[in-house]
């Protein structure tokens, strides 16, 4: 398989290792060749004018011998007279020709330098004046220089060194990374293997709990969330066909029976049921987009809501077959959707009133740091094995279809929906009798006016009498009246 730098990972990074080896190593080893450079030249030029120094206090004293012994490593020693004339010199030093031609100055009598007559044949020469006199000798002392510094095998040792190491660090980092990589590739393999026709596959979980675990872990958890989702979705559709496909069925069959028998068919009967039937229709429709939209990002922000205040206002404004009396908490006060929050009281007002016996009772509590809108009827109830079951998508218990056979059978999955948007809950709750559908919303801080005063949707309460409110809240003419401890109750108007 061909490995591009730029799509590989364990490529870049062996490659950026490699770098990172190389420059780090470049420095060290020039920093290296310097020092062992420096410290060899030291040496030598210190061992040298040891032996210098030595013979020049003989040379002074007029004892030098002609034949001057050698001092490992110093094997080149020469005493020069003024005129360049060699007086002595070691075994290895000529004894006519003077290794250097430099005379130190009478200021500065010793002198240490590198002497090369020609490429390759160097000498590492100390030079020591006797005296200040004019006529003075010099002492030589000095050796050929070392491989260390005339020649480039330190610089290629130390090259190759670092040659070799990035070359180790590069290919353990390829290795490592391909090692960590393998369950990577492995669960790229799978993951392309996953087709929306079938989400049943996992990614293998390697072993540990590191990244990589943790990433094959979450990604079976999303996979099965989408499979359970694209199931739901499936399901969902399946269900709307038919539930769409049964009214369009109908409706054709009338209109084709208006068609083909235009004698015995009343036109106006077949219109009015062509009309239920576009009803149903429209109902159905709407719901869908409803639930559409509830998925969609929310076009407007949230405001501040007094929960009281539009249940009860919601409550007053709607008829009913049967009276409904609300019990309302002020100043509980929730965030959300004003729209949506009278949607969901609409579909439990209606479930309510449909299922009804002789009244509808609303309230709105406060549980802790939840409200609670609980709406409950005196009908026949819910049976606990259907309590779930009524949320689902155009799910309709017989009851239900028969108090109301033109019902979508969305409206409760969809009340549900807006609760959960809203961090609450929608349950069917336990009561003696009939059925209590409980709605729990978070609460929020007391409302407040733009100049801090507490209020119920700008009605600042301490400022207006309990007239006021009740005319500002209910605004129909229907009886209410203000408690003593500040909870509104609305009556439905008797008959």
């Amino acid at each position: 398989m061909t490995w591009s730098w730029k799509r590989s990972i364990r490529a870049r990074y062996a490659l950026a290792v490699a770098l990172f080896s190389l420059i780090v190593l470049s420095a060290l080893g020039a920093t290296l060749d310097l020092a062992i450079r420096y410290k060899v030249e030291t040496m030598t030029f210190d061992e040298a004018e040891r032996v210098a120094s030595q013979w020049s206090a003989v040379a002074r004293s007029g004892d030098v011998p002609r034949r001057i012994p050698a001092y490992a490593p110093i094997d080149l020693i020469q005493v020069v007279d003024v005129h360049q004339g060699v007086v002595a010199s070691s075994k290895m030093a000529s004894a006519t020709r003077p290794l250097s031609q430099v005379r130190p100055p009478p200021d500065d009598r010793f002198q240490r330098y590198i002497e090369c007559r020609r490429p390759g044949h160097c000498l590492v020469l100390v030079a020591i004046r006797l005296t200040p006199a004019p006529d003075s000798g010099v002492v030589y002392a000095g050796l050929p220089e070392p491989d260390v510094l005339s020649t480039h095998r330190l610089e290629y040792v130390i090259g190759a060194g670092i040659a070799l190491t990035v070359a180790v660090a590069a290919w353990t980092t390829w290795v490592l990374v391909g090692r960590t990589l393998r369950p990577v590739e492995a669960i790229r393999a799978r993951i392309s293997e996953i087709t929306v026709s079938d989400l049943s596959l996992r990614v293998p979980v390697p072993p540990g709990r590191d990244e990589i675990a943790q990433l094959a872990v979450t990604a079976n958890q999303t996979l099965a969330h989408l499979e359970g989702a694209v199931e739901q979705q499936r399901r969902f559709a399946s269900t709307t066909s038919h539930e769409l496909r049964t009214p369009i069925t109908g409706l054709r069959m009338q209109l084709e029976e208006a068609v083909r028998y235009p004698d015995d068919v009343d036109p106006h009967e077949t219109i009015r049921t062509a009309l239920a039937a576009t009803d149903r229709l429209e109902a159905i429709v709407e719901d869908l987009l409803q639930l559409a939209r509830l998925r969609a990002a929310e076009p407007t922000p949230p405001e501040q809501i007094d929960l009281g205040e539009l249940v009860a206002t919601e409550v007053n404004a709607q008829p009913g077959r049967v009276p409904a009396g609300v019990r309302a908490c002020r100043a509980l006060v929730i965030r959300g959707h004003r729209m949506q929050l009278i949607r969901v009281l609409d579909n439990l007002l209606a479930n309510a009133q449909r299922h009804a016996e002789s009244a509808v009772d609303v309230t709105v509590e406060r549980d802790g740091d939840e409200a609670v809108v609980a709406v409950t009827d005196d009908g026949p109830g819910v049976a606990p094995a259907h309590r779930e079951r009524i949320f689902e998508r155009f799910v309709r218990l017989d009851d239900s279809r028969r108090r109301d056979p033109g019902g979508s059978g969305l409206g409760l999955a969809i009340s549900r929906d807006i609760a959960r948007a809203h961090n609450g809950c929608l349950k069917v709750e336990d009561s003696p009798r009939g059925a209590r559908f409980a709605l729990r919303l978070p609460l929020i801080e007391r409302l407040h006016t733009p100049s801090g005063d507490p209020s119920i949707n700008g009605f600042a309460h301490d400022d207006i009498g309990d007239e006021d409110l009740r005319e500002r809240l209910v605004g129909t003419g229907r009886p209410a009246r203000v408690q003593e401890d500040r909870e509104l109750s609305f009556y439905p108007p008797t008959a």
